[in-house]
Parts: C-alpha cells; structure tokens; sequence
C-alpha cells in the first residue's frame, strides 16, 4: 500500500493507526489527517522514539497492511 491511499483513506484508516498506536490521541488524529510527517512525528512525541526507529515502525505497519489486503 502507498501513502497516497493511507491519505487518501484517512478517514477509514485511523482506526487501524489508533490500534497500532493507541497512545494517540483523537487530537492527534486529526492533525495527522494522513500525513506521514505528522504521523511519524507524533509517535516519536507519544511513545518517545528516535526518528529512525517512527519511520521503521511506520513502515513495518504500512507493510502488514499490505498483507492484509
């Protein structure tokens, strides 16, 4: 799966991101509104991560979706 169809799909999406990173906050939803940026920022913020290790979490999700689908 691409990140343009995550952004795309935002609204349906960010249950799944909310299972994954339950620390996020409805607020922090919102302000994500599909941006990988902002997603990855606010898990570093959240669950006090290195910008290396979000980016590796984001992608290994956006992996496991695709095997979902």
């Amino acid at each position: 799966m691409d990140w343009n169809r995550i952004e795309g799909n935002w609204k349906q999406t960010k249950g799944k991101v909310r299972e994954k990173w339950g620390q996020l906050t409805d607020d922090d939803l919102a302000q994500i509104n599909g941006k990988r940026e902002q997603l990855e920022g606010k898990i570093q913020q959240r669950y006090g991560l290195a910008k290396d290790m979000a980016r590796k979490d984001v992608d290994d999700w956006l992996k496991a979706q695709d095997q979902l689908q």
